[in-house]
């Protein structure tokens, strides 16, 4: 079974989209990271790297006495954090172009992570058996995932919700399920790994302090705008791309509403370590 279409693309227009992504939910990425225990000396394979921004930040926990690998599908993503990785110095984080499921690497990892990756996957619980065969006994693997199904405004905030809607309507007619939290845990136990913990992040905030998050919202109905008119879900004037984050903004402000985000959700487990481990 293929995977579902990949609505988002991988331009520069939504390389850089990545990047100013990443900087509002770097937080509850570092807080996963971290308490899944991603730590210094670790090797880690970053999966779907994108702009590099995972893997930059791993590259942050483990030090330079630890080694990053990460991996996309896309050269121009590989090209682009590669050069990144250069221009900051990062000599222990390197980019690889292909599906990691399916490569080989020199030794084992100790930990294999991704950021908004398995919901992109037809069957996300295969392509973590495939990708648990490069961690080493005791190895580490944790996924951050998104959840559309929490987003709300409180009182209704109109466009806001409807970019919520778009977006989930969107993504469900591409064959991709952007509610991760009723599908994540499933995917991990389905893949033989037992009890894995879980954490939720979400952004929760009115006024101005909305700005940059509803950007992002915009931002990502921008990038997601071809498909969703070729799906019918809205047409150009319906979604006003053009003032589409003022208009949130400015309605926001003027209803003293209270906007809550996506859900994002983190799970982590281990291979067991000892004679039953593979």
């Amino acid at each position: 079974m293929e995977n579902p279409a990949y609505v988002l693309g991988h331009s520069e227009q939504e390389l850089q989209r990545l990047r100013r992504q990443a900087l509002l939910i770097e937080p509850a990425t570092r807080l996963f990271l971290s308490e899944g225990g991603v730590g210094a000396g670790m090797r880690v394979l970053d999966v779907g790297s994108g702009a590099g921004d995972v893997a930059f930040l791993a590259a942050g926990l483990v030090g330079e006495a630890g080694e990053v690998i990460g991996t996309d599908k896309a050269p121009a993503a590989v090209v682009a954090a590669s050069m990144r990785a250069r221009e900051q110095g990062l000599r222990h984080v390197s980019f690889r172009e292909g599906d990691p499921a399916h490569m080989r690497f020199e030794r084992p990892f100790d930990a294999v992570i991704g950021r908004y990756v398995l919901l992109f996957q037809s069957d996300a619980t295969a392509m973590v058996r495939g990708l648990m065969k490069h961690l080493r006994p005791g190895g580490l693997v944790l996924f951050h995932e998104p959840d559309w199904q929490s987003a709300r405004s409180i009182p209704t905030v109109s466009t806001y919700d409807s970019c919520c809607r778009w977006i989930q309507e969107t993504f469900a007619l591409a064959g991709t399920d952007s509610n991760m939290a009723r599908r994540l845990y499933r995917t991990l136990v389905g893949a033989g790994f037992s009890t894995p913990a879980m954490r939720m992040q979400t952004f929760i905030g009115g006024g101005a302090q909305c700005a940059d998050y509803l950007q992002a919202v915009a931002d990502l109905v921008g990038s997601m705008l071809p498909s969703i008119l070729q799906q019918g879900v809205a047409s150009a004037a319906e979604v006003g791309y053009a003032t589409l984050a003022e208009r949130m903004q400015r309605e926001t402000i003027a209803g003293e509403c209270l906007v809550i985000g996506r859900s994002e959700i983190g799970a982590w487990a281990r291979l067991p370590v000892g004679p039953e481990s593979k």
